[in-house]
């Protein structure tokens, strides 16, 4: 197993699913939490470790939003970026795409013009420094007060980073109920706009809200995407269809969504013939890595070294870079 693990470590990656904040690094969270004494996240490393068993999801998502209230300023958010760039770039990744989520740092007073400033300062220094690219998603949170549509189109259309690529809905799923429409016609200006249209779905709730992303929302590609499994109907469309899916499989256990590993649909959904990608969510609160993904692949589902090279060629394939960049990373992925 230890030239497997080797193999995995060498691989070239790309990395599809993963949160600005959730990102954050122990020592990032612990930076901002002494830089912010008076939020209510640990400023001890055992205490933050503490901090991070969750419950359940609502438990963190409550989590998440206090290590979001210590990013107040935009040199709290190029902190973030380039806190999981050079994270990123330890584990052989070329290219990220981060979701953002505009609507929260607006709750804590931060001007949207300041966080695309320091979003685009950050990916030139990310780039110039670990040689990673970084783009940007742009994230309805569901779950959030306040005019979390609408401020968050507002952005995307009227204050986007250079490198904003995709249009995104997150938080808790049974929390779109009451706003199918609106975030229906976000999605359409969004994509009218040129970006692409990156929703998760089926994480916490039925194969129903995988469908309403697919036919209300035109997906182009589904965060996790879990629940597609139960629905043999939903399954025979995404084989058909090809639509990526974002496994995020550490982070299910993490979040109560599955109980164990062992039970995790990734063997399923790949013996279906899906579109898999394998990703890290929120990989420090999750005590996880990209590379840790491909590793729990390996040990736990018996992925061998041409599956696992599979899963990367298909990170490349369903991200947003232009041709030639995905025929680089995909040449190194072969050569490896």
């Amino acid at each position: 197993m230890s030239d497997l693990h080797a193999f995995i470590d060498a691989l070239p990656k790309v990395e599809l699913h993963v949160h600005l904040v959730g990102s954050a690094s122990v020592p990032t969270v612990l930076e901002l939490a002494r830089r912010h004494p008076d939020g209510t996240v640990p400023t001890g490393e055992r205490e933050l470790r503490d901090f991070y068993a969750f419950r359940d999801f609502p438990h963190f998502a409550e989590v998440y939003m206090a290590v979001n209230s210590l990013v107040r300023d935009p040199e709290d958010v190029a902190t973030l970026v380039l806190g999981v760039a050079r994270d990123l770039a330890a584990q052989n990744v070329r290219y990220a795409e981060l979701t953002v989520t505009p609507h929260a740092h607006r709750l804590v007073g931060m001007p949207p013009a300041a966080v695309t400033e320091a979003l685009d300062i950050a990916a030139r220094q990310a780039r110039e420094r670990y040689g990673v690219r970084m783009a940007y998603i742009f994230d309805i949170p569901a779950d959030l007060p306040g005019d979390f549509i609408g401020g968050t189109l507002d952005q995307a259309l009227n204050h986007p980073p250079e490198n904003l690529v995709g249009f995104g809905l997150a938080g808790v799923e049974q929390a779109r109920a009451g706003h199918t429409e609106a975030i229906r016609d976000a999605f359409r200006a969004a994509r009218a706009a040129g970006l692409r249209s990156l929703p998760h779905a089926g994480e916490m709730t039925g194969p129903e809200t995988i469908w309403e992303v697919v036919e209300g929302l035109g997906a182009e590609r589904i965060g996790h995407g879990l629940s597609c499994v139960q629905d043999p109907r939903l399954v025979a469309h995404l084989r058909e269809t090809q639509i990526p899916l974002e496994v995020c499989p550490t982070s299910n256990v993490c979040t109560g969504q599955i109980p164990d590993i062992a039970a995790h649909p990734l063997p399923r959904m790949l013996d279906e013939g899906l579109f898999v990608t394998l990703n890290s969510d929120d990989p420090p609160m999750f005590d996880t890595t990209l590379t840790g993904e491909y590793r729990v692949a390996a040990d736990v589902f018996g992925l061998g070294r041409a599956e696992l090279a599979a899963l990367a060629r298909n990170a490349v394939t369903a991200s947003s870079l232009d041709a030639d960049a995905k025929n680089a990373i995909l040449a190194e992925i072969d050569a490896t």
